[in-house]
């Protein structure tokens, strides 16, 4: 994409990039077809025209009509793709994760809509989904923490290391099994 076409780091961007229908089937179509050429998801034909009045393609080789959301986690539901994308960017850039009732609240669905969109999203970015995420990271810090001073004195000795000395323990979780971790050794505080 171009750099004035960057995806939005903002809330205030989410909501004034997507606002239009228009430009979130134009965003989404983009991201679907890379090359520029639709292709018919029933047919696998790259013949068809475009019907800008109601967003859709109509294929010429199976004379059927398809939009950007068939065959997507988006296919089947009359939700727009400006709620859509905006649910997504937001599940996306919230570390703790969003409630279906945060969701209502923000986008303006009701709460049975917005459980149905998270459940769409998550099972999309699952591994096997539509490949969004490979693996999950994750780290913490293993410290030499002691109730008491004889403790600590034994802790010491069996790490090896001074008393404020902490690890590192980074872990990779790859395709929902293969799990790959490592401690390393971090310099003194």
């Amino acid at each position: 994409m171009r750099n004035s076409k960057r995806l939005p780091e903002s809330i205030r961007q989410v909501i004034t990039r997507f606002d239009d229908e228009s430009e979130c089937v134009r965003l989404v179509a983009s991201l679907r077809w890379p090359d520029g050429i639709p292709v018919c998801p029933r047919c696998e034909s790259t013949k068809s025209s475009f019907v800008s009045t109601r967003n859709f393609w109509k294929c010429k080789g199976c004379k059927k009509q398809f939009s950007v959301k068939l065959g997507t986690v988006f296919s089947g539901s009359p939700i727009g793709l400006n709620k859509w994308l905006v649910a997504i960017w937001l599940v996306a850039n919230r570390t703790a994760g969003v409630s279906s009732y945060e969701l209502h609240r923000s986008i303006g669905v009701t709460q049975k809509t917005a459980w149905f969109m998270l459940h769409r999203i998550r099972l999309a970015m699952e591994v096997g989904g539509t490949g969004l995420v490979d693996v999950e990271t994750d780290d913490s810090d293993i410290g030499s923490v002691a109730n008491d001073e004889l403790e600590t004195k034994r802790i010491l000795e069996i790490e090896d290391c001074g008393k404020d000395s902490t690890a590192a323990l980074i872990a990779a979780l790859k395709n929902r099994g293969q799990l790959l971790a490592e401690l390393t050794k971090m310099a003194k505080f």
